[in-house]
């Protein structure tokens, strides 16, 4: 491959197709290498499925990497900016107040040098406050571990609390107060993909229809027939055809794993809802609602909200679905305008294929598995696999098996290891209303892995060890803010580590800055909404 130009091919354009054009032109434009032509070839009828998307703080590295501006990104892409997600009647499904907790961006304070959760694990049962810390005067907050966990440990939850930005307007693009990602809507984003990657990154762009796939005598993709153009050859082929996977799954015949025995969700009705004003306050956090048969999320755009209802067809049916994500729309925009909108039912196929790689064919996006979107992994899954790929990137046969080996084993693995992560936040529940809560419940449906991880945690607290990985998707903060969120205890054997009081007095001295830290973002950070109209305007500045 190294020999002559390498030809990749993209088949597929949407969301996936795109960022993974967009990275590897990056890559191997910013190095200066002129040796690969890559193709994006796509149906003109096929439609982006996204329906409001939300993303990782990696995506803001990935578009600075790419040449994107910030700025135009916002404005063309319908975009927010997102600080984490909030979990309302996951514990215990009342209408309490108190049943909700966040799982935010950033990480808790000094986290890479001490557990912060180990002191703050409430002593003998102690009760949590049932009011976030910061909605109280510092003078009369209670000791931290009577706190909420997100906000004795950090500031993020605070800040969204209080629907307040990550930035201000004068902050540079890319740049912070709080750690953030994006809610946009992915088919403007698509859209604004295409455009600068043919325009600024010299991508080749097809419209046309696939018809067959051709193959040498070993099985490698030799080249695509499309309708129009004809043959299209390649040295590399990378499938971004989404459920269809024209050619990892259909011409390869590389299985899907299907994962409904651990997550049962396997259906999804969606709409967009009209925010009532122009001015009406935009959340700067996904709002992740639990149901009887699943949970609804709700996510804010700048002129609309994607609101949507992930459900079990096992528990429940399609109409009562419906009804169940209509009453949630009708409490803020009333019943008559609910029955206005049009929902658009999504199916789920949970799980992911046996290889992701295979002979020259990579897949990236919906044709490699798809699970539930709780924790928005979908687009950062296509980030990290286009950015391996990109660093990787084979110089002939022999070594793309080496890569192909590690790929699908890196994949295997991150796959497994969002299930589980999904996963915990079902097993959690005091839920007893339904069968759906109480089948997530059962030991045969929780993975052996999540198991060990369970009763590991009853007497430690999760940290840097649980995640052995030096790229792991979830750092072993987001197993605490889930833990801790929903009420799990961990009975900590502390008799060396609270008597040591060099340790002790260093963890409430960060949880009390944390305060004050707190305080002080409180006063100067702008709404959600004004920042982006501010945005709209004005825009940020350049770094």
């Amino acid at each position: 491959m190294s020999a002559k130009k390498t030809k990749v091919v993209i088949v597929g354009g949407g969301t996936a197709g795109w960022l993974t054009a967009g990275i590897l032109a990056s890559r191997f434009a910013s190095e200066g290498q002129q040796s690969m032509q890559i193709t994006l070839i796509e149906s003109p009828d096929v439609q982006t499925i996204g329906v409001g998307e939300g993303t990782w703080p990696s995506m803001r590295t990935t578009l600075q990497k790419m040449g994107v501006s910030e700025t135009e990104f916002m404005r063309d892409c319908d975009v927010s900016l997102k600080q984490g997600t909030r979990f309302d009647g996951w514990a215990r499904g009342g209408k309490e107040s108190d049943d909700h907790y966040y799982h935010p961006f950033s990480l808790p304070q000094g986290f890479s040098t001490i557990n912060l959760a180990k002191y703050w694990q409430p002593s003998s049962g102690l009760p949590l406050s049932s009011q976030p810390l910061s909605s109280q005067p510092l003078s009369s907050q209670p000791r931290s571990h009577q706190a909420r966990f997100a906000d004795a440990v950090g500031l993020q939850s605070s800040i969204c609390h209080r629907g307040l930005a990550p930035k201000q307007i004068t902050t540079p693009e890319f740049a912070f107060n709080a750690n953030y990602g994006y809610h946009l809507d992915a088919g403007k984003l698509a859209v604004f993909l295409n455009k600068h990657c043919t325009n600024t990154l010299g991508v080749k762009h097809i419209l046309d229809h696939v018809i067959s796939v051709n193959a040498d005598d070993d099985g490698y993709i030799e080249s695509i027939d499309a309708a129009k153009i004809g043959t299209l050859e390649g040295d590399l082929f990378v499938d971004c055809t989404g459920f269809a996977s024209i050619l990892l799954g259909q011409h390869y015949g590389i299985k899907l794993q299907d994962k409904r025995d651990v997550l049962f969700n396997d259906s999804a009705i969606a709409v967009h809802v009209p925010y009532q004003g122009s001015n009406d306050p935009v959340l700067s956090h996904t709002l992740s609602t639990a149901q009887s048969a699943g949970w609804i999320w709700d996510i804010g755009l700048p002129t609309r909200r994607g609101v949507g209802y992930v459900y079990s067809s096992d528990h429940t049916s399609d109409d009562a679905a419906h009804d169940t994500l209509m009453n949630y729309v009708s409490s803020s925009v009333g019943s008559a305008q609910a029955k206005q909108l049009v929902g658009r039912k999504i199916p789920i196929k949970p799980g992911y294929r046996e290889k992701f790689w295979h002979k020259n064919c990579v897949a990236i996006g919906l044709s490699a598995g798809f699970v539930e979107p709780m924790e928005a992994s979908a687009l950062v899954l296509v980030e990290l696999s286009a950015q391996m790929l990109a660093e990787q990137f084979p110089a002939d046969r022999p070594t793309m098996n080496i890569v192909a080996q590690r790929f699908n084993q890196k994949f295997t693995y991150r796959w497994e290891q969002i299930i589980d992560f999904l996963k915990l936040h079902y097993v959690l529940t005091k839920r007893k209303d339904s069968d759906y809560w109480l089948d997530n419940c059962r030991s045969e449906t929780i993975p052996e892995s999540l198991q060990q991880s369970l009763q590991l945690w009853k007497t430690q607290v999760p940290w840097h060890f649980d995640t052995p990985h030096i790229d792991e998707m979830f750092p072993s903060a987001s197993f605490q803010y889930v833990l801790y969120g929903m009420g799990f205890v961990t009975e900590v054997n502390c008799l060396a580590d609270r008597s040591h009081k060099k340790m002790s007095l260093q963890a409430d001295a960060l949880m009390q800055e944390n305060q004050k830290q707190i305080k002080k973002l409180l006063s100067v950070l702008p709404h959600n909404r004004d920042l982006l109209n501010k945005v709209a305007e004005f825009g940020f500045q350049k770094i």
